[in-house]
């Protein structure tokens, strides 16, 4: 944050579509305050992401005095949750329902994940698709769209996507190719990418966005993780979107105010419209 005080003219009009606030941490000030900051000098709006069946009410009640701060709830595949899943399930919906409807943006964070439950070691699989599945039909229930977890899963992810065809959402910090993107694309969903474009092995990813249609494109921090050049390896913050709105900007050969503007609309269109 510290880091980004003199950047504050540039950042009016950033959204950041992804950041888990409550995980944030002091940098001199208290993450209230920096949140503040980066509203008074334009900031656009963040969407606080939800990962626990239990942390909506903890969120609202801290963030929501910032009107520009709108949440998503969700329950990620973590083990405990993919053994019951029914349970985490019914929390998240009771809380939920115990939530204005104005603060709310979305479902999720949810989706599979390859890269810690696996198969072979013995993750309850069958548990983590009913999860997942159940999020897809409370985001269908509720009207709103879902935000998606897909890591080292884009066929299994797709196909339980292309099973729910009336809900609409993002793949979240979107980590595959240009093949991918077409599938999630053609689903009519939104790719969102992360400072991960920043970094030197990401041609994979910098094709993906280069392919994209420029209105289905958002753009997210995940802080406090995955921070962009040149701050890779140190706490995100959404301040450092800056830095992948002017990454994205230069590879795609726009301007950054265009850019903006673009993102802007996307993040209305899919979640802001929701309200």
């Amino acid at each position: 944050m510290n880091e980004y005080r003199e950047h504050f003219s540039e950042i009016s009009g950033l959204i950041d579509t992804h950041a888990h606030l409550s995980m944030l941490q002091p940098d001199g000030i208290s993450v209230e305050e920096g949140i503040a900051q980066l509203f008074t000098a334009g900031f656009g709006g963040i969407i606080d992401v939800g990962t626990d069946a239990n942390d909506l009410s903890r969120r609202t009640n801290r963030f929501s005095r910032f009107e520009r701060v709108r949440f998503a709830a969700g329950v990620w595949p973590y083990p405990h949750a993919i053994a019951d899943p029914n349970r985490p399930l019914a929390e998240l919906e009771a809380q939920i329902a115990e939530t204005p409807q104005s603060l709310l943006a979305a479902v999720g964070e949810c989706g599979l994940d390859r890269h810690r439950n696996k198969p072979e070691t013995g993750a309850d699989i069958a548990g983590e698709q009913k999860l997942f599945e159940g999020q897809l039909d409370l985001a269908m229930r509720l009207n709103l769209p879902i935000i998606i977890h897909s890591r080292e899963a884009p066929e299994e992810t797709a196909r339980i996507l292309a099973d729910h065809p009336g809900v609409r959402g993002v793949i979240h910090s979107f980590s595959y190719g240009i093949p991918e993107a077409r599938d999630f694309l053609n689903l009519g969903y939104y790719l969102s990418f992360t400072g991960v474009l920043t970094y030197k092995n990401a041609q994979n990813l910098r094709e993906a966005i280069a392919f994209a249609p420029l209105d289905r494109i958002l753009l997210e921090t995940d802080a406090p993780f995955l921070a962009p050049l040149p701050f890779r390896g140190k706490p995100a913050h959404p301040c450092m979107i800056l830095e992948t709105y002017q990454f994205a900007s230069n590879l795609l050969n726009i301007p950054l105010e265009t850019l903006k503007n673009r993102i802007a609309r996307n993040t209305a269109d899919l979640f802001w419209s929701t309200a």
